[in-house]
């Protein structure tokens, strides 16, 4: 059975796990990218647009309009990420800058095109936030009625009852820009007090369920195999530091040579020779492809505590008196998300490189 036709709104820092998770997209053949747009997180904000370019050309879909809107946090300065994912945002990947397929892309505001798309497009549109919220707080300021004209939103960021991966509590996303985390939550509470039906509430995917998502670098090997390379794809913990793959495909090279450096960086950090891929659970909720459940909350962002900054808490039980603004996730199944990215991968590298 064929799936419906998703179109999705793509907001991300690029990034290692928002890379995995832009090919992944680009991989699902029903799902239309409306666009790719570039919040600062990872990397800056020009690098997060290169990045995008630059897989979206290997991925073979070089005409996807990607864009930059804020440039910084709402409040805070800007904190990047080079120890987690390399200098670039891509770990050891290399690509040479193809420029934008649309010229005009680089004038245009990320806000605003998501806004005019929005508008255009009544309740067809998903979002799919994997970074700080900065660009999606200053949509909502721009159109309040935002929440009414997407279809859905998903939401990568958050740790409930999870330790935080950035301080004790606060999960990175929402530690790098709290203020606009706080906005967005603070402006879907006030929508469902208006009356806004709880199906367009965010789903939320905090590190409770994303790192359920841990990726061990045999799952490249699969991929290769999958993509039809014509030697296995070997990461091993004891390859010498920064090895480069050797994968005939270049997809799977790009790739595994952006993940070697997340499994290092997660050992560095004594979690293992693993990677904690979120935004590919996020983006498999956006394209309907993973299965999860969840459960309706009213959320808030810890803005003012020097300790708790950037800290999410959900109020499950009403106790603030507050409506549902969200749907938490809280369960999800990474075995069939990994079987899913690994068939879903490697028929895109067979397209884009076909074997001989």
């Amino acid at each position: 059975m064929s799936q419906p036709r998703i179109r999705i709104l793509l907001d991300n820092d690029t990034g290692i796990d928002d890379a995995l998770a832009l090919a992944y997209l680009a991989a699902c053949e029903h799902v239309e990218i409306v666009a790719v747009t570039a919040t600062p997180g990872n990397v800056e904000a020009d690098q997060v647009a290169a990045n995008n370019r630059a897989l979206l050309a290997l991925c073979g879909a070089p005409q996807v309009p990607v864009l930059i809107g804020a440039r910084k946090p709402l409040a805070l300065p800007l904190l990047t990420t080079p120890e987690t994912h390399g200098p670039q945002g891509v770990g050891y990947a290399t690509l040479p800058e193809p420029g934008p397929a649309d010229p005009g892309a680089g004038e245009r505001d990320a806000v605003d095109h998501w806004i005019e798309a929005a508008r255009a497009n009544p309740g067809e549109l998903t979002a799919l936030l994997s970074a700080p919220l900065t660009n999606f707080a200053l949509a909502l300021r721009r159109e309040p009625k935002l929440p009414w004209l997407l279809g859905r939103v998903v939401i990568m960021g958050g740790a409930f009852y999870h330790q935080g991966n950035t301080t004790p509590t606060a999960e990175w996303n929402t530690h790098v820009d709290p203020h606009a985390a706080a906005e967005v939550y603070a402006a879907y509470t006030a929508a469902a007090e208006a009356g806004l039906e709880a199906a367009k509430l965010p789903i939320v995917c905090s590190l409770d369920t994303t790192e359920r998502f841990e990726m061990h670098p045999e799952l490249l090997t699969d991929l290769a195999a999958a993509a039809g390379c014509t030697e296995p794809e070997t990461v091993r913990e004891d390859d010498p530091e920064g090895t480069r793959s050797t994968a005939s495909n270049p997809l799977v090279r790009y790739l595994s040579d952006a993940l070697r450096f997340y499994f290092e960086f997660h050992r560095d950090y004594d979690q293992g020779y693993i990677a904690h891929v979120h935004d590919f659970f996020a983006a498999g909720i956006a394209a309907g492809t993973l299965e999860y459940k969840s459960r309706a909350a009213n959320v808030a962002v810890e803005t003012e505590s020097p300790l708790l900054i950037g800290t999410t808490v959900a109020d499950f039980r009403a106790l603030w008196g507050k409506p549902a603004n969200a749907h938490v996730v809280t369960w999800n199944d990474p075995a069939a998300g990994f079987a899913e990215l690994v068939e879903k991968l490697g028929a895109l590298a067979r397209r884009v490189t076909p074997v001989p």
